[in-house]
């Protein structure tokens, strides 16, 4: 990263993103694909250098087929959807991973910091909090998703679903003779076809099989087989008598 200002690193990523968006989704944009192209080439190599900028742009086209993709796992998974254009326009999973998927190709580029910056502006705006160097497959729909987190190691097939509040996390850390926390692989793998639904907590190293579906409010530490089913035990059906709880 070159050694300029904080304010002027967040203005040209701005100006990025907005020209990213009009490369990915062309469909809704009224810019021009050239001009598009030569302001994400001069944003770039003003927060990074101008080699990292073009193969950037090298990489767009398989950054827009992923989205598209997104879009249409969206489009399957909810009822509610009216049209494509509905889910560019308004849903949060869209934003959360038009950012992530670009600070994922800068992060394989070797780009220090912006990644990171990227991906927490997106968490800001959407709730959504996954790290750059996490890896997800094609097809990746998050409904609602306030509060989902996805680590840093974190693999992820394709066509998976989360639902809101659903962390993939660590479950706990191995310390270095320095004693800080070692940058080992830590978070989940969920294998292709899974569905997470709301406030589950997956954590540590743990794989998740295919076709599997991890119910509710579930706390999950171990791998399980493919098409699994996990469920949190049924609640109980109890009287209250006096503000007692029993």
């Amino acid at each position: 990263m070159m050694d300029i200002s904080l304010n002027q690193t967040v203005s040209h990523l701005k100006s990025l993103m907005a020209r990213v968006k009009d490369v990915v989704f062309p469909q809704y944009s009224d810019a021009d694909p050239e001009y598009a192209l030569s302001v994400i080439r001069a944003e770039l190599a003003a927060v990074s250098s101008l080699d990292t900028a073009k193969a950037f742009i090298a990489g767009l086209p398989e950054i827009s087929r992923l989205l598209a993709t997104d879009v249409d796992a969206i489009a399957k998974n909810d009822p509610a959807v009216v049209d494509e254009q509905e889910i560019v326009f308004c849903y949060p999973a869209v934003t959360a991973m038009l950012y992530y998927r670009t600070a994922h190709a800068l992060y394989l580029l070797g780009v220090p910091v912006i990644p990171r910056m990227l991906t927490e502006y997106a968490h800001s705006q959407t709730g959504i909090d996954i790290h750059p160097a996490a890896r997800i497959g094609d097809h990746f729909a998050i409904d609602h998703g306030t509060g989902v987190v996805i680590g840093a190691t974190a693999i992820i097939g394709s066509h998976v679903t989360l639902y809101q509040g659903v962390t993939l996390g660590a479950k706990n850390f191995k310390y270095g003779e320095d004693g800080r926390p070692m940058a080992l692989p830590r978070h989940p793998i969920l294998e292709d076809n899974v569905t997470v639904y709301s406030n589950a907590s997956l954590l540590g190293r743990i794989t998740i099989g295919e076709g599997s579906v991890i119910g509710g409010n579930v706390w999950l530490t171990h791998s399980v087989p493919p098409r699994s089913r996990v469920l949190q035990g049924k609640p109980q059906d109890l009287t209250f008598t006096d503000g007692a709880g029993i």
